[in-house]
């Protein structure tokens, strides 16, 4: 039989429903979720739980040497829990990489937009580099020694981020050798690996070091032998 709701509220429609119509209404209602952004949050949260906690038991353990139940572990889930949000312990190095590079090249851009001069740039990508993983010594620990574990890892990373972080380095001095700024007999995409190299080995000498001192004061040393070379003038 079917029922025939009205609209109207003042012709005595709703009068007319049968006494169980609004106790099947208010169920349904019932079901629908109350805050869907809270459930997204609460699944963010959860991400961002393994997320750190993974960080943390790969710098410690290794990476080869860490199991999921270790990150569940660390995160405060259960084992299962982990693989409702990654596939695998691969999955999840990926994501860590993946996001490291994806916040550290949107804040570096979005900073650079705003900076004119090529090598005040140059200076700036050199700061933010040590200042993120000089405030994270567990993220700088899977950069520098997990991601390079195997071949297999260093070439899809290299086709990753890395590679757009690398462009940005290329852009930069390519601006400047247009600009007057630096010499145009050099080749731009060799300078980028060079300065990228002299700022990743000032990352692995801190790791290595296991002594306690700030990275950034680092950008200005890399940067005065950078510009300026070793001859002497």
């Amino acid at each position: 039989m079917r029922i025939r709701v009205s609209l109207q509220m003042n012709d005595g429609s709703f009068s007319r429903l049968p006494p169980t119509a609004g106790m099947h209404f208010f169920r349904l209602m019932s079901r629908i979720p109350k805050n869907a952004s809270a459930a997204r949050a609460a699944v963010s949260d959860k991400r961002n739980a393994i997320h750190r906690a993974a960080v943390e038991v790969f710098a410690a353990k290794g990476y080869f040497n860490s199991k999921v139940a270790d990150i569940a572990s660390a995160a405060g889930v259960a084992d299962g829990t982990v693989y409702l949000y990654f596939k695998s312990k691969e999955e999840i190095l990926h994501y860590i990489f993946d996001r490291a590079m994806e916040e550290f090249i949107g804040d570096g851009l979005r900073e650079l937009a705003e900076i004119e001069a090529p090598d005040d740039k140059l200076r700036r990508v050199a700061e933010l580099h040590l200042e993120r993983l000089g405030a994270d010594r567990d993220l700088a620990v899977v950069f520098q020694v997990e991601l390079r574990g195997s071949t297999k890892f260093m070439s899809e990373f290299s086709r990753a981020g890395f590679a757009k972080y690398l462009d940005i380095i290329k852009k930069t001095i390519d601006e400047g050798q247009k600009a007057g700024s630096f010499r145009k007999d050099i080749k731009p995409i060799v300078a980028a690996k060079i300065f990228y190299g002299a700022l990743d080995e000032m990352v692995t000498n801190w790791i290595l070091s296991n002594r306690a001192y700030p990275l950034r004061p680092m950008a200005n040393e890399v940067m005065k032998i950078f510009l300026g070379g070793i001859a002497a003038k």
